[in-house]
């Protein structure tokens, strides 16, 4: 046998010799005939590997069209149950109502209400407290130009309560969300406040009546100062109108408030409107002392019912807990502050009005500023960066020096993260004004024995070396985190939540506002930790957003078709082979 090389290898890839040595001695064959059978041969082996590989084609199309075919006929099988159950498949439009809900009545609720209403539309701002401005309300100044925040807090206020398109609801929350975009039915619980803020005059009369007067702590200076059960949050508040906290007043806790009952005031109230007069034995000190005589202790929780086409949820940060870092001592030492505490001391409205004495103690000699208290940590179950702490951080060291010049400041951070607009530049002056920058944060922080003084002790990371200070003061630079109720009701419109509780936006670069719920907008630190820019510009993105879609006056909605989950479905033909599968 001789193995042939150098062409295409026929489908016999050897040669009997014995056909080879025939051929030499018939003498007869030319040497071109040889080569002719060759190719004769070589043509019909690729004439059937041809058939072969049409063959394999031929079924393989034949598998495909199967294929094909079967998922067609699903389709329409699956169409035709839809048509005869749902009657119409496509999407329909309908009509979208005017009006929007914004929830939250912080700086960013703030600006997409107006937005909004000066566009024409009807907007109704829900906020859980008794006034709007949220945190901005109790800054001192704000960063990177240090304008006072009520100077540029304070005419937006006003704007939002005198708008006449917007229907501002304080002492309100959100209890129920039904339907869909352009047409969601929301269930709004209106706390009773005690007080007609339709004719209340904020005239201060009730307040400096009350018996209670200066009992309890002012939830707005974060227990550092005192109010009565009476109270409006700050002096410049918006509604200007008091309201009544039930759980401390006497005559809605005990129905008695001196010798006047609860059936008495209620006369009283009654009695005053007729024009009569009133003893001091029939009506609390705070009737008796209300000129519009707008406090009534008889109201009750309202539920209201609105009918919008869209909604923004825009219900802000609070603050993490300090105590979540024990090694700080907070709560121990009273000169251990966090750094919205430190606002209302700075501020000129706050507890010490703008002095710096801390708990009242003198004014601070060495003061020590430590980042990320709770932010960027696995242990404290806050692993995010905050965003905002290195440079409000940075602002407060400049008050302070401002405020104490001989005070000796050191600022401990992890990183210092200046990235946005002029930030690295108020960073860097901050720094030339001789505070001191120390990398490496503060392992503890204990006292100094027989002195006020408290001792931190830190590692310099770009020394490798440890080291102590001694401080009059600490400011604990502490985290945002999503607020008290935003889970419950992110859960009640249907909106997911990431890994860190805020709200999920639809995509985190093109559609930064929008949520997977059609008609559901998200701005400010409810999607997510950011400064007052950043806050104020999605704010207005929500707005634009909205706009879009009352403008259009029709939305595009897709009717729910029931689908069966394969993988979940046990596939048995009756409840009692169920049960025996599931074990039941």
């Amino acid at each position: 046998m001789i193995l042939l090389y150098g062409r295409k290898k026929p489908k016999n890839l050897y040669i009997d010799c014995n056909r080879l040595f025939n051929r030499g001695e018939r003498g007869m064959a030319t040497e071109a005939e040889t080569d002719e059978e060759e190719v004769k041969e070589a043509e019909e082996e690729v004439k059937e590997a041809e058939e072969v590989k049409e063959a394999e084609k031929a079924k393989g199309e034949l598998g495909t069209k199967k294929i094909e075919a079967t998922r067609h006929l699903m389709e329409s099988i699956k169409d035709t149950v839809e048509k005869s159950l749902l009657e119409k498949i496509e999407e329909k439009e309908v009509d979208v109502v005017p009006e929007a809900l914004v929830i939250g009545g912080g700086i960013a609720g703030m600006y997409a209400a107006l937005d909004i209403a000066d566009a024409g539309f009807k907007v109704h701002l829900v906020e859980r407290l008794p006034s709007i401005g949220g945190h901005m309300a109790q800054l001192d100044k704000t960063f990177p130009t240090l304008d006072c925040s009520a100077c540029i807090l304070t005419p937006r206020l006003v704007d939002v309560g005198v708008n006449p398109n917007i229907n501002l609801m304080s002492c309100s929350e959100v209890i129920g969300v039904e339907g869909s975009v352009g047409n969601f039915k929301v269930k709004v619980r209106k706390n009773a406040k005690y007080v007609d803020e339709t004719i209340c005059t904020g005239c201060m009369m009730c307040e400096e009546a009350c018996r209670l007067k200066g009992r309890f702590p002012n939830e707005f200076d974060l227990g550092l100062m005192k109010r009565g059960p009476i109270y409006r949050p700050f002096p410049f508040a918006i509604p200007a109108a008091y309201s009544i906290d039930g759980g401390t007043c006497l005559m809605i806790k005990k129905g008695k408030c001196g010798k006047a009952t609860l059936e008495s005031t209620i006369e009283a109230v009654k009695k005053r409107e007729r024009g009569e007069e009133i003893t001091k034995d029939e009506a609390p000190p705070c009737v008796l002392a209300c000129g519009p005589n707008c406090i009534h202790h008889d109201m009750e929780d309202e539920i209201v019912e609105l009918n919008v086409g869209g909604i923004i949820v825009a219900t802000g940060f609070d603050v993490m807990e300090p105590e979540c870092m024990p090694e700080y001592k907070y709560g121990v030492y009273p000169n251990v502050v966090h750094g919205l505490e430190f606002e209302r001391y700075s501020s000129a409205s706050g507890p010490t009005m703008g002095r710096m004495q801390i708990a009242g103690m003198p004014e601070p000699k060495d003061a020590v500023f430590l980042s990320c208290v709770g932010s960027r940590n696995s242990q404290t179950g806050y692993e995010y960066c905050s965003r905002v702490c290195c440079m409000y951080l940075a602002k407060q060291a400049h008050l302070l020096q401002e405020k104490v010049p001989d005070c000796n400041i050191t600022v401990l951070y992890q990183d210092v993260r200046a990235f946005g607009k002029g930030f690295e530049e108020f960073y860097d002056r901050v720094k030339a004004e001789g505070l001191s920058y120390r990398r490496g944060l503060a392992s503890e922080i204990y006292k100094k024995p027989g002195s006020d003084r408290v001792i931190v002790r830190a590692e310099d990371t770009m020394l490798g070396e440890p080291y102590e200070l001694e401080a009059d003061l600490i400011v604990l630079g502490i985290g945002l985190k999503p607020s008290e109720g935003s889970e419950k009701l992110l859960e009640m419109l249907g909106v997911s939540l990431t890994s860190d509780n805020f709200a999920k936006e639809a995509h985190p670069k093109l559609r930064p506002v929008d949520t997977e719920v059609e008609g559901v907008f998200v701005t400010g630190c409810a999607q997510g930790p950011k400064d007052i820019p950043d806050s104020v510009a999605q704010a207005k993105a929500a707005a634009g957003a909205i706009l879009a879609l009352l403008a259009r006056g029709k939305a595009k909605i897709r009717p729910s078709v029931a689908e069966i989950d394969e993988e979940m479905c046990i596939g048995s033909n009756s409840l009692i082979e169920m049960a025996e599968k599931i074990g039941a």
